[in-house]
């Protein structure tokens, strides 16, 4: 019988909202970035929750759940071959008790994005913004640049004029709203990359990098990088 552990190939990518449909287009993101390393991507959503994290209290809340989410597939049968997490919301909610916690890396999408976002290609430190659907959460995400000592380059999160949950179900009108935020933000706030800050926003950070000449910050792309060197 072969009793052979199997290596860590695995990169386990949690989303704490729990709409399963935006775990499977975050993990297709993923695999573009990680299957050319040989490795495979498995998503997991969190068991409770709401559907899409606005607010700091759902923020906050959902920090268990990413732990209990985690915790649960690393317990099964194929928790071995875990290499890495990824944290799937921009707040990176339950990242850093998890880094803490295990002996893998855990990264969080917000996290992938601040260091993306706050360095040129030449590795020199640059100004940066993010562009957003989630006003209740614009603190939270300048505590997450401060949290990773890039405060002093951070020029400020500019806001769509719908709701988060109108324009999750309006793509087009999501990429429209997003897209004049991200022109706020670097004309008048002289921001030279700008962060989609959203795991739901995920397709549409896509869409705007592709028909733009703003260096956009994917944070699915992001926090993959970031996984790569850290399993380097």
């Amino acid at each position: 019988m072969d009793t052979s552990v199997p290596s860590p190939d695995t990169v386990l990518l949690v989303n704490p909202n729990t709409n399963g449909n935006t775990t499977t287009m975050m993990v297709d993101l993923a695999e573009e970035s990680l299957a050319p390393h040989g490795l495979r991507v498995v998503g997991i959503t969190a068991a409770a929750g709401p559907s899409m994290i606005v607010d700091p209290v759902s923020l906050s809340e959902s920090e268990a759940h990413v732990r209990n989410a985690v915790r649960s597939y690393l317990s099964g049968p194929d928790g071995g071959r875990v290499a890495a997490v990824i944290v799937a919301a921009i707040g990176d909610p339950g990242r850093a008790q998890l880094d803490d916690d295990l002996n893998i890396p855990v990264i969080g999408i917000g996290q992938g994005s601040v260091y993306a976002a706050a360095q040129n290609s030449h590795g020199g430190l640059r100004h940066f913004g993010m562009a957003t659907s989630t006003p209740l959460l614009a603190d939270a995400l300048g505590k997450l640049v401060a949290d990773h000592g890039f405060q002093e380059q951070f020029t400020g999160v500019r806001l769509t004029l719908s709701e988060p949950l109108v324009l999750a179900a309006d793509p087009e009108r999501q990429f429209q709203e997003l897209a004049q935020a991200v022109t706020t933000a670097t004309e008048s706030d002289k921001a030279e990359a700008v962060i989609i800050a959203g795991g739901p926003l995920s397709a549409t950070a896509r869409r705007l990098a592709e028909a733009t000449a703003v260096d956009i910050i994917q944070p699915i792309p992001s926090a993959c990088q970031l996984v790569l060197t850290a399993l380097s």
